[in-house]
């Protein structure tokens, strides 16, 4: 694994590339999802279902073969392993309270002089989840995007997921009946996200889209934004550490894969103090290599997209740390919770040697649904607030309108809205 140092001549341009990990080329693709969802916006079921056969090997018959039936997610859930009923369980009961302390709540302020102001929080009426189904099935992304949409008090909830072959993954249909989703769409990609978006004849538009995906899910939910709202536009994952002398090689190496085997196009970025913690951690990854199943997906991800820079102090990292703002962040050092004051942009914070990010994918119980590619400077992770909206409350009395109202007006004319102004005028008294 690569290692430079912050005194390289060449880190400057080094550390720019690492900035730049997320300028994946949009424009590219553009053109050809906007051909995908005006294909969807005119022709909705039958558009899909050329999409299905076009890119993942089967022809719904009809309208119905959309769709999963409702039955079949049940007895997915009664076939699976009772081991793995169980840690689904687990996942779902952390998950859900966890978000449970995230909801907000609406609120009202009474003034002396009858003035009412104050909030009111209401979920959307219905949310698209996007679940990647291609390459592999994800019922961890199901239960990290259903639930907070439950939590909200969410009334319709859809998922929209690839089926290679029409085969569903059987353990993403048990996470689905476990939180008791009714309407899975057999569709993924651009086509899904189009789909939910403006709807078609057989699936009503949604107000909020939300999971991730590849590029071109990306590019979709670029696109339908504004007609409905979205998460983030999040990119291929990525861990970022912060290690010490006393951080442990192995468990770096390892935690460094987690994310490199996820994607070729992942990125594992480390920053110690200790040039032997360095020298060391690539030697594991080296040997950890050996034996991954993906090897040679984490191989490509470490070699393009994967570095350990050697700085001389922890401030140092940190700063740099901040810059790269990375999805997710371990702090592998002595006193981790001493340097969490100074940590600004992480998707994810991970605290200490055993605390591996795989268990924030899994178990812990915070949302895995994270800003990717820098954006962590100004997105927050996937929660219940992703699934509702505020509206203010605003109510006056007569004497309130009384004691504010001529300011209102004045300003009602600076701005040469005279109906404004009147409208005001009208209620006061003369």
């Amino acid at each position: 694994m690569k290692i430079i140092n912050t005194k390289d001549s060449s880190f400057t341009v080094e550390f720019e590339e690492i900035l730049g990990r997320a300028k994946v080329d949009i424009k590219k693709v553009s053109s050809i999802v906007n051909g995908i969802i005006d294909d969807i916006i005119e022709n909705g079921n039958s558009a899909v279902k050329e999409h299905i056969s076009k890119f993942d090997n089967w022809t719904p018959a009809n309208d119905t073969e959309l769709f999963v039936d409702v039955k079949d997610m049940e007895k997915a859930y009664n076939n699976i392993d009772e081991e793995l009923r169980k840690s689904l369980h687990l996942a779902h009961d952390r998950i859900k309270k966890y978000h449970e302390k995230q909801l907000p709540k609406s609120w009202l302020d009474f003034e002396d002089n009858g003035t009412i102001l104050g909030q009111k929080v209401t979920p959307v009426d219905r949310a698209g989840l996007y679940i990647p189904g291609g390459k592999a099935a994800y019922p961890s992304s199901l239960l990290m995007n259903a639930i907070p949409a439950i939590v909200a008090g969410v009334e319709e909830i859809v998922v929209c997921t690839p089926t290679p072959d029409n085969e569903p993954n059987e353990l993403l249909l048990a996470a689905c009946h476990l939180c008791g989703i009714k309407i899975v769409m057999k569709v993924g990609g651009a086509s899904a996200v189009a789909a939910m978006a403006y709807g078609t004849e057989s699936l009503k538009k949604v107000d909020v889209i939300t999971g991730p995906g590849n590029i071109f899910v990306a590019t979709a939910k670029k696109l339908v934004f504004g007609e409905v709202n979205i998460d983030m536009i999040a990119g291929p994952s990525e861990i970022g550490i912060l290690a010490d002398s006393s951080a442990k090689p192995k468990y770096l190496a390892i935690d460094l894969l987690s994310q490199a085997e996820h994607d070729e196009m992942a990125s594992s970025i480390m920053i110690t103090t200790d040039e032997s913690v360095a020298r060391a951690t690539s030697i594991e990854v080296d040997n950890y290599l050996k034996v991954l199943s993906r090897n040679e997906i984490a191989k490509k991800s470490i070699d393009e997209r994967g570095c350990i820079i050697v700085t001389d102090t922890m401030e140092h990292a940190i700063e740099l740390m901040n810059e790269i703002a990375p999805e997710h962040l371990e702090v592998m050092t002595q006193n981790p919770f001493e340097l969490l004051p100074s940590i600004k942009h992480a998707g994810a914070i991970f605290l200490g040697e055993n605390t591996p990010e795989p268990i924030g994918d899994y178990v812990a119980g915070p949302n895995h649904t994270l800003p990717t590619g820098g954006t962590a400077k100004f997105y927050s992770p996937l929660n219940v607030e992703n699934f509702m909206k505020k509206s203010s409350i605003i109510s006056f009395s007569k004497k309130a309108i009384n004691q504010v109202g001529n300011e209102c007006a004045l300003l009602a004319d600076t701005e040469s809205l005279t109906a404004h102004a009147e409208s005001v005028r009208v209620r006061l008294d003369k």
